[in-house]
């Protein structure tokens, strides 16, 4: 897990223009969800082609939280990428023959050619929800039915945990915001490769998005 926190100058600046650290001072356990973003093998196998070390980490954090989400009867959404390839194209073309190369684009495809599980680690109930997306964010249009899933929940606030925090969690959270959701970004249940890109993409939420808190944080928050 990182050990890093958001530095005094970003949070003195944010409190000059807004007055205040924390968007929300409570939750609608109801009407918030858990989104778990690409816990899965790519990201957290040991040697795999996305492997980001950080998210081993995050696993127990995000157990105990899912364990007192559902006492609460707050959803929980495990979002996994998953891409398709056809005739040696895939369904984000743009991507693979640009951001990964070689072995690793060929490894991936492995990895992600069909829907993936959570890892395996990762306490999964009966209750929970899955969902598939093929970009970054889950909210990019036609990237999943995540939008549609909320919808369905009537779900207002989206908690975000989840890897990479300055990759696909910063990009969810991002959209989601600019969608009129509530966005809390959970602090010591998101990862990165390196504590730079975590503490970066806490301090863009905290400026412009959204809340950052730790799980016990959103807690408290829910159950008051």
């Amino acid at each position: 897990m990182h050990s890093v926190s958001i530095r005094p100058e970003i949070i003195e600046r944010v409190m000059a223009r807004r007055g205040r650290t924390q968007w929300f001072d409570r939750l609608e356990p109801a009407r918030t969800a858990l989104v778990v973003v690409d816990m899965q093998s790519a990201f957290l196998e040991p040697g795999g082609p996305a492997e980001v070390p950080q998210s081993r980490g995050v696993v127990a954090p995000i157990n105990t939280l899912t364990r007192e989400l559902r006492k609460l009867g707050t959803p929980v959404i495990w979002v996994v990428q998953a891409n398709t390839f056809k005739d040696g194209r895939s369904d984000w073309e743009m991507f693979f023959q640009n951001v990964v190369g070689g072995d690793v684009r060929e490894r991936s495809k492995h990895v992600i050619a069909q829907e993936p599980t959570v890892w395996h680690e990762l306490e999964v109930s009966e209750s929970d929800y899955t969902v598939a997306k093929n970009r970054y964010s889950a909210l990019v249009p036609g990237s999943s039915r995540l939008e549609q899933l909320l919808r369905k929940l009537n779900i207002n606030t989206l908690l975000i945990a989840g890897t990479k925090t300055n990759v696909c969690c910063e990009s969810l959270a991002r959209d989601a915001m600019m969608l009129d959701y509530r966005v809390v970004m959970l602090s010591d249940c998101c990862a990165a490769l390196s504590d730079d890109e975590h503490r970066s993409a806490l301090e863009n939420i905290f400026q412009q998005f959204g809340d950052v808190s730790t799980s016990d944080e959103a807690l408290g928050k829910l159950k008051c």
